[in-house]
């Protein structure tokens, strides 16, 4: 080149897509990203599934076809974490949130109390709507039996920290807390023959689970289980019919289980897409492949977070960080618009937190790739050397 020549232009950064199709490195905290084997056999079942010349969509919720997926879907996610005979597996709607009210509608009963742990969000929602209920004819009380806001949601509590009431009906806590990014990585210790509920909807199937240790575990499926639309519940048979009879039938978990799930019309194809979510993970290797590729996907992040302390500050305390979902800040508003708007261009979508939280969030579900990870890490690192 001449001395006079001009200098060729910058080649444009390239994007780091998730797939050869062009897909984004899809952080969102839910809906979450789907495996790429389930979204391409929804694209051909969602005209013609299993040769019966119409679509997923279209078939009667009391069709063979339906019967044949609600029931390989049971048994996968049976397999899955061995769950006993004595539970069973429903598939509801309205989201984890309806659990909020239908929990206490059926055992918070007059003289009872439900014990609430609160540890970020979404389990304080749960046990406001307990309180609702408080009081009123029918009902008995719903009692806080710890809370984390003291320090904005950064830890989960010590057993010695929780005071349950004399005598619960139940125990509800949720396990993944979403938009603080913690999580819970052992089961709270509680008063022999107390029946535990767990809401698990941000980390559900994300690694092993011992169903036996409770009497309720639900969790809406957008996260690592399927697209919105049902919510999967797992509930000791006898737990169930422990429950109030003086709301309405669909407020009653007791009424899904002779019906298969079906007093009503369900979420077909959400159900449908769930239980190939569920062979998913079983040829993936199970949970505990699972949580293995759940733990290398975010030490990616993490790595990068505590190798910049001064520009990146971590929400969680180290003990309870979330595998699912990783909260950070950077140092102010202007920084955080700026790394997530170049994110952006680098094909790295959904990593604004949420607005109670601020700052950053990434969401690595169990179908969100190896590489999306890295590629994160690694932009956090420049991003870090040419901004700190």
């Amino acid at each position: 080149m001449s001395p006079t020549a001009p200098a060729a232009s910058a080649p444009a950064p390239s994007k780091p897509a998730a797939a050869a199709s062009g897909r984004v490195f899809n952080f969102s905290a839910g809906p979450g990203v789907l495996p790429e084997d389930v979204l391409k056999q929804v694209q051909t079942d969602v005209w013609n599934i299993q040769g019966t010349g119409i679509g997923i969509l279209e078939h009667s919720h009391r069709g063979k076809l339906v019967d044949k997926v609600f029931a390989e879907c049971e048994a996968d996610i049976r397999a899955l974490a061995n769950i006993p005979a004595n539970y069973k597996i429903l598939y509801l709607t309205g989201g984890a949130s309806a659990q909020n009210h239908m929990i206490p509608m059926n055992w918070m009963t007059p003289g009872k109390t439900g014990d609430y742990l609160i540890t970020g969000h979404w389990s304080e929602q749960t046990y406001k709507q307990a309180q609702k209920l408080t009081g009123k004819p029918g009902y008995g009380a719903a009692n806080l039996a710890v809370t984390t806001a003291d320090k904005k949601h950064s830890y989960i509590p010590g057993d010695d920290q929780i005071k349950y009431s004399a005598s619960p009906a139940y125990i509800h806590y949720c396990s993944n807390n979403t938009l603080y990014g913690t999580e819970w990585f052992r089961i709270p210790k509680t008063p022999a023959g107390v029946p535990l509920i767990c809401d698990a909807s941000s980390h559900m199937y994300s690694r092993p689970i011992d169903i036996s240790r409770y009497a309720m575990v639900y969790a809406g499926a957008q996260k690592n289980l399927g697209p919105a639309g049902v919510t999967l519940c797992i509930i000791r048979e006898d737990f169930a019919e422990a429950g109030s009879k003086d709301i309405p039938d669909l407020l009653q978990y007791r009424k899904f289980i002779p019906e298969l799930s079906r007093p009503n019309t369900p979420p077909v194809f959400a159900v449908y897409v769930m239980g190939l979510c569920a062979k998913w993970i079983i040829k993936s290797g199970g949970l505990a492949a699972m949580q293995k590729h759940n733990e290398s996907k975010a030490k990616f992040i993490y790595d990068a977070i505590d190798a910049a302390p001064s520009f990146y500050q971590g929400h969680a305390q180290k003990d309870a960080r979330s595998l699912m979902n990783i909260t950070f800040r950077l140092p102010s508003d202007e920084m955080t618009d700026k790394f997530v708007k170049e994110a952006a261009a680098q094909g790295m979508d959904g990593l604004k937190g949420h607005r109670n939280v601020g700052g950053i969030r990434a969401s690595c579900y169990n179908a969100f790739p190896v590489a999306g990870c890295k590629a994160l890490g690694e932009f956090m690192r420049e991003f870090a050397r040419k901004n700190g």
